[in-house]
This record gives structure tokens, C-alpha cells and sequence, in this order.
């Protein structure tokens, strides 16, 4: 029975040898690895893994023609639904999405869809296999605002169905937060990122670089000047949270934004570049989430000892289980039910520890977590020459503030559809622009909807 062969590991690099580089953590699985592991699928007639996934890949055919040998088959499947698979099957959540609706998982362990997903995108793009041809165009020309993983999933599906789609991207790289928020050594971004966007470029899509809107451009312009007929805001949430403390003004105290920003797109850790980045001796990174097992990683490989600080405990950490558990394993430190009171500095305003207070969890909050409670008198302090906020992030308010009767909500998100429709006519948004700072993959299937509503919107006018 194929519920009985054990879920096939996958091959990392040594956690001792990776804290100390940059290069990817796990190798993925080969040709054997691969076809053994998709053997495992037992091809449900409901397969709910379909409906867990926001950009609903056909899972159970891809895995068949994995199965089969017939890689360009399986990559033709995931192609209809995802532009990014090489990306997803890295950075996605899958264990919460599509491995944790896998029947399998009830009992055992589920399908590696991810990393499946991950060898068939690999080899799409080795074998230049990308099989879409490129659209007749239809007379239309549609703007996106970011080249993330929401506006590069809206751009592909209107390329596809056959408008004149231009990004504008603010860096001077593309790719959003795939390449400024997520490390190297996660997903690689000459190897991947560059590579799939490119594969955008084949289906017709144009992009522009340098180009902040609201700034170089305005929406208005673009719709009334320019000749666009629609607009995707797919901006993003790039706006640093912080938590108010006293001392948050020490020189050393960052926002985890920048520091990944300085380490990723601007490659400090590269002795080729040189962008400054500092991370003294000791680094304790405050929050719990994706971004703080990115931040605290890289200080790690930095050369700094480094700890997460996080006021809940470890069962509510937000973060990837797989995320967390690398992080253990290359010596991060977690100090849990431990939240800051005050960043302490010396004479020179340099950071020399973060004053903290124990938590015990009392009753659910409205997001149904326990909701942290100081202990009294359970001060102490942590020394340190840096610390880096990662609390989150929300919308630049830029957009809002440039564009005529774009309503957004009081986190600043822009307020939209489900279909992604703003309060602007003809002007559509997705991803962390609208919700806040989430997934890659939730992003994509806001993009992929808001494609939907763009092309039904014009062909209505």
C-alpha cells in the first residue's frame, strides 16, 4: 500500500556547516527521491489538498505524472494554476495548507507536496519546459503596482489572457519581498527568483524598475494618461512596526525590514558589497513570526550569537514548524514567554542590553491565542549589541495618499473586494496590501482572483 512507504526525507546541508554560509539549506529531493515520494499519493477522488491550496494546483495529476516519468506533464499541470513553483515549493506553508488537508497526515505523515512541487519547478526551469505560448493580444493595457508574489501572479494570468501588462517596481530589483525579505539561504535569487520571473517575460509581461507610484507616477496618471484601463496594487506591506518602548531610538535597535533588506537585496554579507550592516556580538530579535526566523538566522550567519525573544510560548509561535526547527538546530537561542520593557544603551547611545519582564498565557484574545500576562517583579535583563523588531509590518501609506477615493481601513490596508475590487473604479488590490503581512501563496491567489475581476471589468465596459 502506498500509505505504508515512510515519507521520504529530504537531504540539508549540515546545520553546524550552513550557520556559517549563505547558501541553500535544503539540497531537495532528486529524480528517485522524488517519484518515491509522489508514490505515496493515493490520488483521492475529493482531494482536499486541491481545495487548501489558495491557487488550487491540480495536486493528486501532477503527482500522477511525477509518478509516470512524465516531468514536462506534471509541470504542464502546475503551470495552469501557479507562475512561481520553483518559488512556492520553498517558501510556502504547505503543513497548514496542502500537506495538513492530506489524508495521509491524519495517521502519518502527509505527501511532500511542497518539496514535490519544488523538483518539478527546478526542472521546469533547468529544461527551459515553460509550455504557455504567448497570448494574442487583445487591445487592452492593464498596470501592476509590485512585483511580489501577488502582482506577479495577477501579471501572468492577464499576460495569458492576452492584455498588454506592465509592472512598475519601486527597487531597482525585482520580486517584492522574495528578494529583499527572504534570505538566500532559503530561496536563492539569481537561481529562482530571477529565473521564474523570467518566465513572465516569455508570456509578454513588461516590467519597470526605479518607478515609485505616488511618487514618479500617480494611479491617476496611469488610467488617465497613460492608457490604462485598469489597475492591480500589489504594494505590499513594507512599513516597519515598532513597540513604543523607551530607548527604541539607540543606535542598534532596527526594524527587521531593514536589516533583511541590507543582508538580501544589497547582499551585506557579501565582502563584494559594501553595504554596512552591524550586528555587534549578541543580537536578540523580538517576535516570533517568519520574518523573526529570517532576521535571527542571518545574524547567525553573520557571526553573532543570537536569540528570539518571543512573549508567547513556543506552541503559539506563528513561524514555520520547519523554520523554527532549522533555527534550534543551528544554535539559535529561544527566550519564550519573555516580552521587551526597554532597550538600555551606554553614554554613546549604543545598545547594550533589552530589559524584559516573564509572561504566563491567560485567556484567548480575538485571535484565539492565550494572551500573554507579565508576571510581577519577574524583570531581568538580556544583554546585547543589537536588537531588530520583527512585529509585523502594514501598508505604506503613499498610495492612499496620492490616489483620488482609495479608502483604506485603520491599519492603513487598502479595503477591497474578495475579488480584490477597491473603492476606486477600475482599480483592484491583493496580497499584504490588503490584509497585512502574510504568506507568498495567499498573496498568489489574491493576485490570481484579482486577475479574474480585471478581464470580466473590461470586457464589461
Amino acid at each position: 500500500m502506498a500509505n505504508k512507504i515512510p515519507r521520504v526525507a529530504v537531504r540539508e546541508q549540515d546545520a553546524q556547516v550552513r550557520a556559517t554560509n549563505f547558501e541553500e539549506v535544503c539540497y531537495g529531493y532528486n529524480l528517485e527521491e522524488a517519484q518515491l515520494e509522489a508514490s505515496r499519493c493515493l490520488n483521492c477522488k475529493n482531494p482536499r489538498c486541491v481545495a487548501a491550496c489558495p491557487v488550487n494546483i491540480n495536486i493528486p495529476a501532477f503527482i500522477h505524472h511525477l509518478v509516470e516519468g512524465n516531468l514536462r506533464a506534471a509541470s504542464d499541470v502546475i503551470l495552469e494554476d501557479s507562475s512561481l513553483p520553483s518559488i512556492c515549493g520553498r517558501v510556502c506553508p504547505q503543513e497548514t495548507q496542502c500537506e495538513g488537508s492530506c489524508i495521509l497526515g491524519i495517521k502519518g505523515e502527509a505527501v511532500a507536496i511542497g518539496k514535490l512541487e519544488r523538483f518539478v519547478g527546478d526542472w521546469c526551469l533547468d529544461n527551459d519546459a515553460e509550455s504557455v505560448a504567448k497570448a494574442t493580444a487583445n487591445g487592452h493595457k492593464v498596470a501592476v503596482i509590485g512585483s511580489g508574489p501577488s502582482g506577479l501572479a495577477c501579471a501572468s494570468d492577464l499576460a495569458k489572457m492576452g492584455y498588454d501588462v506592465t509592472v512598475f517596481e519601486a527597487l531597482h530589483k525585482l520580486g517584492g519581498v522574495l528578494v529583499y525579505g527572504i534570505p538566500e539561504f532559503r530561496l536563492p535569487k539569481e537561481k529562482i527568483v530571477a529565473r521564474e520571473i523570467d518566465t513572465l517575460r516569455k508570456l509578454g509581461v513588461k516590467f519597470e524598475t526605479d518607478v515609485v507610484v505616488g511618487r514618479t507616477i500617480t494611479i491617476d496618471s496611469l488610467m488617465d494618461d497613460e492608457g490604462f484601463e485598469a489597475v492591480f496594487i500589489g504594494s505590499g506591506a513594507g512599513l516597519p512596526r515598532f513597540m513604543g518602548i523607551e530607548g527604541e531610538n539607540l543606535n542598534g535597535v532596527v526594524s527587521a525590514n531593514e536589516f533583511l533588506t541590507r543582508a538580501n537585496l544589497m547582499r551585506a554579507y557579501d565582502e563584494e558589497y559594501d553595504t554596512p550592516i552591524y550586528v555587534g556580538k549578541r543580537v536578540v530579535v523580538v517576535g516570533g513570526g517568519n520574518v523573526a526566523m529570517d532576521a535571527v538566522r542571518t545574524a547567525k550567519r553573520l557571526g553573532a550569537e543570537a536569540t528570539i525573544v518571543y512573549r508567547r510560548s513556543e506552541a503559539e509561535l506563528p513561524a514555520r514548524r520547519e523554520e523554527v526547527h532549522h533555527a534550534k538546530e543551528e544554535g539559535i537561542e529561544f527566550r519564550m514567554l519573555t516580552n521587551p520593557t526597554r532597550v538600555l544603551g551606554s553614554d554613546n547611545g549604543w545598545v547594550t542590553g533589552l530589559n524584559c519582564v516573564e509572561m504566563e498565557l491567560g485567556e484567548p484574545d480575538e485571535s484565539g491565542r492565550r494572551s500573554p500576562v507579565e508576571k510581577p517583579g519577574s524583570d531581568f535583563t538580556i544583554e546585547c549589541d543589537v536588537v531588530i523588531m520583527a512585529l509585523g509590518t502594514s501598508p505604506n501609506p503613499l498610495l492612499k495618499q496620492t490616489t483620488k477615493g482609495l479608502e483604506t481601513n485603520r491599519r492603513g490596508c487598502i479595503v477591497a473586494s474578495e475579488e480584490g475590487a477597491t473603492s476606486r473604479e477600475g482599480v483592484y488590490a491583493g496580497g499584504d496590501a490588503v490584509t497585512g503581512a502574510a504568506t507568498v501563496i495567499l498573496a498568489m491567489g489574491a493576485g490570481r482572483k484579482a486577475a479574474k475581476a480585471i478581464d470580466e471589468y473590461i470586457k464589461s465596459k
